[in-house]
Formats: C-alpha cells, structure tokens, sequence
C-alpha cells in the first residue's frame, strides 16, 4: 500500500513541478528507414504496478480509500509488468524489418539525469539527449516510458464512486540527437474494467484479467504504429 505522506508528496510535487505537455507529433516512417541514421531503441525505469484513487483529496479520503482497497492494492503490486520490457526488441525488430537501422540499448533510459536543454521551443526536448550519439553510436533515440501501470478507482472524498478498473499509460518518442527535436511523440492510454464481479479477493481474478488485456491492448496500439 502506498504511503500515505508519499502519496501526498507525489500530488504536491506533480502539481508545483509539472511542465507543459507535449503535444503528439505524428511518426513519418522516414524518420526511422534506412536513410534517417542508426536509432537507439531504450526504455525508462518500469513502475511496479499499483494502485491509484483520484478524487480521494484529504488526509482522512486519502487513508480510507487506502484501507478500503488494501487488498486489491496488495495483489496489484504482485501482478508482472507482461511483455512490457521486450518493447524495446519488438520496435527494434520492426524497423529493421522497414529496413533501417536500430539497435536496443540494454541501459535504463533516466530521463531525469540528463542536463536540461537551453533552447526552448515546440517540439524541442526538455532534456539534453545529444551525449547519447556518441555513448551509443546512434543518430536518434526512441524512448519507451511507462508512467502508469495497474488500478485505480474513483472517489469523491472518502466515499468510492466506481469500481476499480486496470490502466496503462505508455509514452513513446524520437529525439533526433542532431538538434534535440522530436520526431515522434505519442501517448497511449488504456483502461478496462470487468463484467464480472470485482470484489473477488485475494486473486481478483476479473480484474487481473482486465489489468493483462489492458496491456495487451496497449501494446498492440504501440507496436501499430511501426508496421
């Protein structure tokens, strides 16, 4: 189960810190052919999956949505992150097949270490990504970044709304490291509930059946994009 004082320092944080979004950029299958230089293929930290309550807002909500839900938290937390770290082999794999070139960087991408990028502009990364091209000897980097995996359910104070579903949050984008522009971003984002009754604890089978299509399905609309 999450902190309670960690779940509220991520709220603060998220809202005093957070930067503009970037806005989608749609893959020309140029950017990635034979032509367009050799692409890094990474991948950020995976999160462990867990739970999550929108609409719980005060320390009270925060502490009874926490109890209410400890056993879907519980198991949630067990669940296996399926196929998600072999994404980085399977793009890999289908722009070779389109025939460029790309190869997967075994490294952990962390986006945070990285300096800030002094120029600013749309569609300029935030980060500077160009000490990458001669680490990897690659001319772009695709990154795989998964900021949200598991459940949640909505509350209104302490008072549970919905019934839990699972989601995924998958972000992906390509950063030509000649002048730090993306060529690609994209976000995608699924959510599925079940039918079926959820309350079934400790396996929550309907759920978990959920939480596997969930990735299934995002999964799928990522790897879409590089056929």
């Amino acid at each position: 189960m999450r902190s309670l004082f960690l779940s509220i320092g991520v709220v603060i944080l998220a809202v005093g810190c957070a930067a503009p979004r970037q806005h989608f950029v749609e893959l020309d299958k140029s950017a990635v052919n034979g032509k367009a230089g050799k692409v890094g293929v990474a991948m950020t930290p995976l999160p462990k999956p867990d739970t999550r309550f929108p609409g719980a807002d005060c320390l009270l909500c925060i502490a009874t949505a926490s109890l209410l839900n400890s056993s879907l938290t519980s198991h949630t937390q067990k669940l296996p992150p399926e196929g998600l770290p072999e994404l980085k082999d399977a793009i890999a794999d289908l722009i070779r097949k389109n025939g460029g070139e790309a190869v997967v960087i075994t490294d952990e991408m962390k986006i945070d270490a990285l300096p800030d990028f002094e120029k600013k502009g749309p569609n300029i990364a935030r980060k500077d990504f160009s000490g990458l091209k001669q680490k990897y000897g690659i001319d772009k980097v695709l990154v795989l970044d998964v900021p949200v995996l598991g459940m949640y359910r909505y509350f209104s104070s302490y008072i549970p709304t919905s019934d839990p579903r699972a989601e995924l949050e998958i972000s992906g984008y390509l950063v030509n490291l000649s002048n730090n522009t993306y060529e690609w971003h994209q976000t995608f984002s699924e959510s599925k509930g079940t039918d079926a009754n959820w309350d079934e604890p400790p396996n929550f089978p309907g759920l978990t059946n959920a939480y596997f299509q969930t990735i299934e399905l995002g999964k799928d609309r990522l790897l879409a994009t590089f056929k």
